[in-house]
């Protein structure tokens, strides 16, 4: 009898643990699919978005009121992020025209390798040339690579001990004597360390580990949520201002600002394998994952502190760019804490691959991504594609793809 009974409770237990290993297995594959069927969406709405811009014109966003398409030159911020896609997506599925197009865009963009205006070139060069450098290495582009690392150590202080982002204006409140440094230029700093692996010189190296250092002293509040902007004096190094841009308040948790110093620690902790930016890392997801304000599906308000939440908006690209982050940080922990990141991951990617963000072919201009929010106080780009949108929603898709391999 009990060995009839112990041959009864093996056999339920092995067909819990199968169908528990069945549901599994649909629930991935239906992700997997929902990835693909994007992948061919994506490509569709970029050769169809690539017709509508000529060389030197980079797609900024499209107003679907106005049915226009606002477009930049090669030293906007953001024009990195075209071309990268394009990479991306031959990446992803085999799309060779849209790899030649990339290639095309770079004899535009590579002038951007000595412009020493912006922070912005870990944006600009590394998601274009460093895409590209990395699927099909050349010298030239390698060249290019270096050239940008330098122009954007020439904005490092090291009295403040980072790199100055902003040139100070009345817009941004600094003054002659202050540096400017926003949670964004955490995402430049990879270009720095691919600088320090390729030269052997631990100048980019040490720059990247002082900005980021500097950034945790003070940009980040006790809940692990982030200032926008901090103004330094560059004369003594201290921090005199911290306040926003395009958040909601001073002291508010703007969402991208939010997702920009995830991503950043995340890349921090793989170049140096220092846990404290691992930790770093994971108190900064706890903050958003764990937020009163984050909805169900995971795609955050363009603010954690918006005004009139739950109706205010969302913003997809901030959903996008934490996406890609936790599926990497997912990789770098074990147990519950990793599997929640990847769980939350994914729940993200499906709430983004739905109708509700996704175009249709032909329609948002030829953008991917719904419901972007750039820049709220100012008013531009409110309720709009953004190629940046576009390029981690693509980032997030691969990772995944990687990971499940």
């Amino acid at each position: 009898m009990k060995k009839l009974l112990f041959t009864v409770l093996s056999i339920l237990t092995l067909a819990g643990c199968k169908e528990k290993t069945q549901k599994e297995e649909i629930e991935k594959d239906t992700l997997d699919v929902k990835i693909d069927s994007t992948f061919q969406t994506a490509v569709k709405q970029y050769r169809y978005l690539s017709n509508q811009v000529t060389l030197g014109e980079y797609p900024k966003t499209f107003y679907k009121d106005k049915e226009g398409l606002e477009t930049s030159n090669s030293g906007w911020w953001c024009s990195g992020f075209f071309p990268g896609t394009l990479f991306y997506l031959d990446e992803a599925v085999g799309a060779q025209d849209l790899k030649e197009e990339g290639v095309a865009i770079l004899e535009d963009l590579k002038k951007e390798q000595f412009n020493t205006s912006t922070h912005d070139l870990g944006f600009m060069m590394y998601c274009s040339f460093g895409n590209a450098e990395r699927l099909a290495p050349k010298k030239e582009y390698e060249e290019i690579l270096m050239n940008s690392a330098k122009s954007l150590s020439t904005r490092y202080n090291d009295t403040v001990q980072a790199i100055r982002s902003w040139n100070s204006a009345p817009w941004n409140k600094a003054g002659e004597d202050d540096l400017v440094v926003i949670i964004d230029n955490m995402m430049n700093l990879e270009l720095l360390f691919w600088a320090t692996k390729h030269s052997g010189d631990s100048t980019y190296y040490d720059i990247a580990v002082n900005h980021a250092n500097t950034t945790i002293e003070n940009h980040f509040r006790k809940d692990y949520s982030s200032y926008h902007e901090v103004i330094y004096d560059e004369l003594t190094g201290k921090a005199k201002l911290k306040i926003t841009n395009q958040g909601a308040a001073d002291s508010s948790a703007w969402a991208r600002g939010q997702a920009w110093g995830l991503y950043g620690y995340v890349v921090m902790y793989r170049e140096t394998k220092d846990k404290k930016y691992l930790e770093q890392a994971k108190s900064i997801a706890n903050f958003l994952l764990n937020h009163p304000n984050l909805p169900k599906d995971k795609i955050p308000y363009w603010d954690f502190n918006a005004p009139k939440i739950p109706n205010a908006l969302r913003d997809s690209s901030a959903g996008a760019i934490i996406a890609s982050a936790l599926i990497e940080l997912s990789t770098y922990t074990t147990g519950e804490i990793s599997s929640k990141y990847l769980n939350d991951a994914k729940v993200m990617l499906e709430s983004l691959l739905s109708s509700e963000y996704i175009a249709e072919v032909e329609t948002n201009g030829g953008f991917i991504l719904k419901h972007g929010v750039g820049n709220m106080p100012n008013n531009t780009e409110v309720d709009t594609p953004l190629s940046y949108g576009d390029y981690y929603l693509i980032e997030a898709m691969l990772r995944y793809k990687e990971l499940n391999k």
